[in-house]
């Protein structure tokens, strides 16, 4: 088998061996969070940090373009100056936590997407989102890392393969807000 083949091949069977029931959970909990006027928060690094602002580009956009009712959606990587600001001033593992930290209510959704689970940025913002009375949502890959001991809820993604594991989230970004869109559209 040649190396197209076999990166395509085992990307098929992890989607196929994906946590159906929980990547369905958080798409209800996000659904809710539409419903009930509360805010979703999404961060991550590197390519999760794409994810997560794809992501909320998905939801508040198209959702919101649809609807009289705007989805109330923030990408916490999005804000650069921000972020480096915190970094240089503070701490980095903190970029998140600081931001979120000014703007999570009870009841808002915090979604932290870390390929090992293990990013301190992400696990602080969690742990603040969990103080603060949100519901949290780790996405991670391996064996869910540290952040699948601070999330409420998780979707882990059954592989040690950081690009696999990252294709797979972006997919399981684009079920939810597929979930979504299929609500308002059907």
């Amino acid at each position: 088998m040649d190396r197209v083949t076999g990166y395509l091949e085992t990307t098929a069977n992890i989607l196929l061996n994906a946590p159906v029931d929980d990547i369905r959970k958080v798409a209800n909990l996000v659904l809710q969070a539409y419903k009930t006027d509360k805010q979703v928060f999404v961060m991550g690094n590197g390519g999760s940090a794409a994810t997560a602002s794809h992501l909320a580009c998905d939801l508040q956009k198209t959702i919101g373009h649809l609807r009289e009712k705007k989805f109330k959606v923030m990408a916490l990587t999005d804000n650069i100056p921000m972020m480096t600001a915190w970094a240089n001033d503070v701490d980095y593992a903190n970029i998140f936590a600081s931001q979120l930290d000014t703007w999570v209510q009870p009841g808002d959704i915090v979604v932290g997407i870390s390929g090992s689970g293990n990013s301190p940025n992400v696990i602080a913002a969690l742990g603040l989102a969990n103080e603060k009375g949100a519901i949290t949502v780790g996405m991670s890959g391996f064996d869910g890392g540290w952040l699948a001991q601070v999330a409420q809820h998780n979707i882990i993604v059954p592989s040690s393969n950081m690009q696999q594991i990252e294709d797979a989230h972006m997919i399981f970004s684009h079920l939810i807000f597929r979930y979504l869109l299929e609500e308002f559209t059907t």
